[in-house]
């Protein structure tokens, strides 16, 4: 079983766009700008990228929350195609064919009665269709009554996929304000920069503004 602490590799995209947005802060970007040569840069971003697992443990339990809501999301998207294709295609099917036959079935009895047909063909074909009409619409009315029923429920529980989405940015911004700026600012060398507060809003992926390195104390919302 793999470590639950490292990064998945489908998730390398993320990690990624979280460091080019670090790298993109105000206080890295002028520590970096000391030199024009632009090595530093890429040198800072290939550290990053070479210890990716140290950094994302900073923010290993969003990560982990967000594994299991995608995880959980995956589950129930295979457990609707395996088990839940065939009978929706049933519960439309069935009161569309039951209700093609009874106004078949009915149709030629009346016309059998209408020629005066012996025998009781003609009311056994009348009972039928009236059978498979009663069929058609209490088909009709459960199926109704399980569409509305899934519109209700779908109302009150945030779609599988927004959950997702709200856990994977709630993760990046842990990662951006626990793990990433923390380590670009202990591996920017000794170029002087300001201090870099993770306190930015979960789902903006926006550090807060930069402050004298001189004041390291929490900014506020």
């Amino acid at each position: 079983m793999a470590d639950p602490s490292r990064l998945r590799p489908d998730d390398r995209a993320d990690f990624e766009a979280v460091l080019h947005h670090a790298l993109d802060a105000a206080d890295v970007r002028a520590a970096l700008g000391a030199d024009p040569t632009g090595r530093a840069a890429a040198h800072l971003r290939a550290h990053a990228l070479a210890h990716a697992d140290d950094i994302a443990a900073a923010a290993e339990r969003p990560y982990r929350s967000y594994l299991a809501v995608r995880r959980a999301a995956r589950h129930e998207a295979r457990g609707l195609l395996g088990s839940g294709s065939l009978l929706p295609a049933l519960a439309v099917l069935t009161p569309l064919v039951a209700g093609t036959s009874a106004a078949a079935l009915l149709l030629i009895g009346g016309l059998l009665h209408v020629a005066d047909a012996l025998g009781p063909l003609p009311g056994s074909l009348v009972a039928a269709g009236r059978t498979l009409a009663l069929v058609a619409a209490l088909t009709g009315l459960v199926t109704l009554a399980a569409v509305l029923h899934t519109a209700l429920r779908r109302r009150r529980v945030p779609p599988a996929a927004d959950q997702v989405e709200h856990a994977r940015l709630v993760w990046r911004q842990e990662l951006l304000d626990r793990g990433m700026l923390p380590h670009l600012r202990r591996h920017l060398g000794p170029h002087p920069g300001t201090a870099i507060t993770p306190c930015s809003p979960p789902d903006t992926l926006t550090p807060c503004p930069a402050r004298a390195r001189e004041d390291r104390t929490p900014c506020s919302d």
